[in-house]
Parts: structure tokens; sequence; C-alpha cells
């Protein structure tokens, strides 16, 4: 199969999408203590060095709560490898993530995810000149 393919994950489907300002990796269907460690595997391994990263979760129709682990590996490896990553929760995951008391912040959607990386990569392009500029 040529394109991008849909990886099916017991329940979720993901597709992964190589943008210029970022990396988007789309997840519809479910996620719960099935199928989240193997959905966590196959998503980090789109989490690369120096290229932003958004998880859009607006297509997830139910996420238990021990799906919330994949959330803290993202966040993990993105800090790890030293990227700015979003996040585009579902209505399921914000209850969810209410009802535990826990905080992500999120985008409301993935084109809002790409201006606000868009946006950071124009101001440090304007903070490199100053950097430059000798005496």
């Amino acid at each position: 199969m040529y394109g991008n393919p849909t990886f099916d994950c017991d329940g979720a489907e993901i597709r992964a999408h190589c943008r210029q300002l970022a990396t988007v990796v789309t997840i519809k269907g479910g996620l719960d203590d099935v199928n989240v460690d193997r959905a966590t595997r196959y998503i980090r391994r789109f989490i690369l060095a120096e290229k932003p990263f958004v998880l859009d979760l607006s297509g997830v129709t139910f996420f238990t709560r021990d799906a919330i682990s994949l959330l803290f590996t993202v966040d993990d490896v993105c800090t790890a490898a030293g990227v700015e990553w979003s996040m585009v929760a579902s209505r399921s995951i914000e209850q969810t993530l209410r009802d535990c008391g826990i905080e992500f912040a999120a985008a409301g959607s993935v084109p809002e995810a790409l201006n606000h990386f868009a946006d950071a990569m124009v101001a440090r392009r304007q903070l490199l000149p100053l950097l430059t500029k000798t005496a």
C-alpha cells in the first residue's frame, strides 16, 4: 500500500502525517487498557528531534483512565527530544482528564496547533539577527 496507511490498533486507527511545521499523528476510535501500550509504542516513533509534534485526538470516541499514560509518555518523549508538542482533545478525553484532575494544554484544532508552531518559528527567526549582530 502506498501513501499514508492507517495503523489498526485494536479499536484505534492511527495515521501519521509529516508536515512542514510539525508531525501530526491522528487517532480515531477508542483508547483503553487493551490498546494503549501498543498505540504508545507506535506513536513514539513519530516524535522526531527538532520537529514539533501534534497529537490529534479529536476523533477519539472513548478514552479510559488507563489511556492517560499515553499523554504522559508523549510529554516525556517530547521533552527528552527537546520538541514542543500540542494535543487536540475530544470531549471524551477532556472529560476523562477533568475527572482525574489532570490538565494538559490543548489546541482547539490541528490548524490552530500548526499556527502556534508557525508563530513560534517566526518569533525565533526574528531573534536570530539580534543574536548574531556584533558591535
